[in-house]
């Protein structure tokens, strides 16, 4: 990804600048921790990190409202911490145990939360995206000026029902903002091996629907270009494309030692586009928070996570009887 350019962004005050200084931080630190946890063994089957990607969700649940909705893949750890599920919950289905927000049974791809309208992380590629034009028809039909935020990668940006999903939404007018969060790689194979048009983003064009690309390594710009996308669908226009440029520092999961990129390529990334140090930046030379200050948030959101980690290890594993359980919807 080239230099970072100017972009619009939104005028943000000091207290919400530390805000998402603070939520994208609490998700570098917890996805660092439960990289840890994996390979210590207490994380089993499958496990993907958002590390890199953070301004991507935090840029956007600045820009929702209460009631608005999200749905993602399986790399949905820092979606459901951004939208205020409790890291504890979040920790302990990763080690599939009881106080896990699946009751320990979904582990890291598997989560729901309806409190905070986290319709899941699902691990089928693209599978997320005609549920999000589902919840989004029912807000529609409901009568409700509802968002629903629908994430998907640059490998299920190829799937075929993201485009049947396209042509539904825009025909109803749906109020849905598609996410693609492009982070290069897909699964391992670049962008430009797997996929002809240099935009996804234009694809939506085939259908009538508006988007534009956003700079995914700057909060700022991701929360104006979110709130550009949400006014257009709760003013009735229907759907709205957002392609994040974005990258993610680890492999595709904790499984993938990356070796179709280079290690030089990561860390010019990590020293010239991280997102989080971008925001410490404007935090320090605006004069919003000292060194002291942004170390001492760095030490509480360690303790979080920390205690998140302890919890999940202290909890017990779910019982044989809730393997009969929510299976079926009750009467």
């Amino acid at each position: 990804m080239a230099a970072r350019k100017p972009a619009k962004q939104a005028n943000v005050s000091k207290d919400e600048l530390l805000a998402y200084y603070r939520d994208m931080l609490l998700i570098r630190r917890f996805e660092e921790k439960a990289g840890q946890l994996y390979g210590m063994g207490l994380i089993g089957g499958f496990c993907h990190l958002y590390i890199g990607q953070e301004a991507v969700v935090v840029g956007l649940e600045a820009a929702a409202d209460e009631g608005d909705k999200r749905v993602t893949s399986y790399r949905d750890h820092g979606h459901m911490l951004a939208c205020g599920m409790d890291p504890k919950g979040v920790m302990a289905e990763l080690t599939g145990r009881e106080g896990g927000y699946s009751k320990g049974k979904g582990g890291s791809m598997h989560m729901f939360s309806k409190e905070k309208h986290f319709y899941g992380g699902h691990g089928i590629v693209g599978a997320q995206v005609p549920i999000g034009a589902g919840l989004a028809f029912s807000d529609k039909y409901r009568g409700t000026d509802r968002v629903t935020f629908t994430y998907f990668g640059d490998g299920a940006a190829n799937q075929g029902q993201v485009y049947e999903t396209y042509n539904m939404a825009e025909l109803w007018d749906l109020p849905v903002v598609f996410v693609i969060e492009n982070n290069q790689y897909a699964m391992g194979t670049s962008v430009k091996r797997s996929t002809k048009s240099p935009s996804l983003w234009e694809r939506g064009a085939a259908y009538g629907i508006e988007g534009e690309e956003v700079d995914g390594m700057d909060v700022l710009a991701v929360k104006a270009a979110g709130e550009k996308a949400v006014a257009h669908c709760r003013a009735g226009n229907g759907p709205y494309i957002l392609e994040v440029k974005t990258y993610r520092y680890r492999g595709h999961s904790m499984s993938d030692p990356a070796k179709y990129r280079t290690r030089e390529e990561v860390q010019k990334m990590r020293e010239e586009r991280d997102a989080i140090e971008h925001v410490r930046q404007l935090l320090l030379t605006g004069n919003h928070a000292s060194e002291d200050e942004l170390k001492a948030i760095d030490k509480e959101i360690k303790d979080t996570v920390n205690e998140a980690a302890d919890f999940s290890r202290e909890s017990p594993e779910p019982s044989v009887d809730e393997l009969y359980t929510d299976i079926y919807a009750g009467a």
